[in-house]
């Protein structure tokens, strides 16, 4: 049987081939939210390659899993995977899979938990800095200012999201450049970037040894950004949307000669203020068309014997 053996071969190519051609693209910052959904295509297929890898190797290995896999397939189909030809290396095979699905799983878990602890931490001391007035109760949505020397805005996910902005960047950032960086954290919440985040960083942590999924967390990081500058430059124009972001990260020494936590803006700004033109709308949907397809490749590879058998 060497259906499991090539998902495995498909899942393998896809983790290499795909980051490879998206790091040669040249359209990924034009259309950074295509570009979100090309990467959640590819590392998709990877998951569903291992997972339906995992599913026949099992079935293969115990006649339990067998029957309900194929309880209800012809004869015919049972026969065309050849189940019983199977080695000792079909079970090794499932377990080992089946405990890299438990660990994404743990993992993913944990990112949730770290993310919850830290929103209660931060929103706890929101509400030390900026408590509720007497009768008033908390609002989705609700736009929090802060007392502080730097100038920041930031956008609080949870039951009550908040956005969160300091006096020192109303000081600094006046009429449309204030709305643009409101309207940048906007475009996080309603995009819900943060679950793409946790889920990158989940995966990358629980697998650091798979450049697949060190890349995938380090380009949604990224492309999370250029998205929402995007929405933000849609609403209140590029010039605008850079100046905002200029005045509000000058003070962190960003636009110095040495690295930064923050070195990304530079190439932000340029961005907006040297971007070509989008995308057509054909070929953003031609592109959004075919990255839907390549999860569809590991279930039609999984379905050539029954389909053969049936034919």
């Amino acid at each position: 049987m060497m259906v499991p053996v090539a998902l495995l071969l498909l899942g393998a190519l896809t983790a290499v081939v795909g980051p490879r051609r998206l790091a040669r693209a040249d359209w990924t910052d034009r259309e950074p939210v295509v570009a979100l959904w090309v990467w959640q295509c590819v590392v998709a297929a990877v998951l569903l390659c291992c997972a339906l890898s995992m599913t026949l190797s099992a079935a293969a290995a115990w006649q339990a899993v067998r029957g309900q896999v194929f309880a209800t397939a012809p004869s015919g189909v049972v026969d065309a995977y050849a189940l019983g030809t199977t080695g000792p290396w079909a079970a090794a095979t499932a377990v080992a899979l089946a405990c890299a699905g438990l660990w994404s799983g743990a993992m993913l878990v944990r990112e949730i938990l770290r993310a919850r602890a830290g929103r209660s931490r931060r929103r706890a001391e929101l509400l030390h800095r900026a408590p509720l007035l007497p009768g008033e109760e908390p609002a989705d949505g609700r736009l929090v200012v802060l007392e502080g020397d730097r100038p920041e805005a930031w956008w609080l996910p949870g039951a009550a999201p908040r956005l969160v902005v300091t006096t020192a960047a109303l000081r600094r950032l006046k009429g449309r450049r204030l709305d643009a960086v409101l309207a940048h954290e906007q475009g996080h919440a309603q995009a819900r970037h943060d679950w793409l985040l946790h889920c990158s960083a989940a995966l990358a942590g629980g697998f650091p040894q798979i450049p697949v999924f060190a890349a995938f967390r380090d380009e949604m990081h990224r492309l999370v950004e250029l998205a929402a500058d995007d929405m933000a430059s849609r609403r209140h124009g590029r010039l605008t949307t850079a100046l905002a972001l200029v005045e509000l990260n000058e003070d962190r020494g960003v636009f110095g000669p040495g690295p930064t936590p923050h070195a990304h803006v530079p190439q932000r700004v340029d961005r907006l203020l040297t971007a070509p033109d989008r995308l057509p709308a054909r070929h953003r949907l031609r592109l959004t068309a075919t990255a839907a397809l390549v999860p569809v490749i590991p279930v039609l590879v999984a379905l050539v014997p029954s389909l053969r058998a049936l034919g």
